[in-house]
């Protein structure tokens, strides 16, 4: 059972959670329904994701077995046969369409994001990941629409800030893994990296660090948003993002991989920060 656990990558379902945003800056976080049809959307998605990162180390096999690190993956190793991962990729695509039909019904904003999500990481397994540019940018879609999908499931408008922050923060995300695969594996890691260099990814890495701050910052003071909480709390908030964001930069400067789930899973001060900044947000909203 461990074996096919891990080829579903369910460490990183962690990433999911951005699907509950719309739902907590809304105000509604103790909405019964909502919530409840949010938790199914994050099971549904959650499972859903399971199989992009199972045909992509279909695709891959042979690669990730001359690699140091992905040559344990379950079907690199040997643990699942190809045809037994083919077997678990259609067993959960049947729950996870059967969550989302339980999560939003005919919702058809819900639907068209999840198979967006779906399509773009199968065409991206298919050979957009060798594409300069075009690799981070769908992993950039893929937080993305996690939120807006979160949105449609609870029927939430997600706010222009929030699609700016997050938008900007999976650049920094995105550049920072391909970043970091460069500087440990170098360019025979992956076709796409012999077109980066360590000086455009820094560069770009963090004027998109820079704007997830600012558009944070933005949001905090916006009219809106104080009128909408009736405090302006938040801009106190900003310090703290600040040294979230420092914090995880100075994991990456290090031997991370690069990988978001990995570089937050094994920084316990990190994970505290994290939390702390979670129960502020919402002492400020609902309290």
């Amino acid at each position: 059972m461990k074996k096919y656990l891990k080829l579903m990558r369910v460490h990183h379902y962690l990433k999911n959670i951005l699907v509950f945003l719309p739902l907590v800056f809304s105000q509604n976080l103790f909405n019964v329904d909502l919530l409840l049809r949010t938790i199914l959307g994050f099971c549904s998605f959650s499972i859903l994701s399971s199989i992009v990162y199972i045909i992509n180390d279909i695709q891959d096999v042979e690669k990730d077995r001359k690699h140091s690190t992905k040559c344990n993956r379950p079907i690199a190793s040997g643990a699942v046969s190809i045809k037994s991962a083919y077997i678990l990729s259609i067993l959960i695509a049947v729950i996870g369409i059967i969550l989302n039909y339980f999560a939003c019904g005919i919702n058809i904003a819900s639907w068209i994001f999840i198979m967006l999500y779906l399509t773009l990481n199968f065409l991206y397994s298919m050979g957009l990941k060798n594409v300069p540019i075009i690799d981070i940018t769908i992993l950039v879609s893929g937080f993305l629409l996690r939120v807006l999908y979160g949105g449609a499931v609870s029927s939430i408008e997600v706010s222009k800030w929030l699609y700016l922050t997050v938008i900007s923060m999976s650049f920094y995300l995105g550049l920072g893994k391909r970043r970091n695969e460069l500087t440990i594996e170098g360019n025979k890691a992956r076709k796409v990296l012999k077109y980066y260099n360590h000086e455009f990814l820094d560069k770009n890495m963090y004027m998109c660090l820079g704007l997830t701050i600012i558009f944070y910052s933005l949001w905090c003071v916006d009219i809106n948003t104080i009128a909408r909480y009736t405090n302006d709390k938040f801009a106190w908030t900003v310090p703290l993002v600040m040294l979230i964001c420092m914090k995880y930069s100075l994991n990456i400067e290090g031997n991370s991989d690069g990988d978001p789930v990995s570089v937050i899973l094994k920084d316990k001060v990190l994970i505290f920060m994290i939390l702390l900044y979670i129960i502020i947000v919402l002492l400020i909203i609902y309290m």
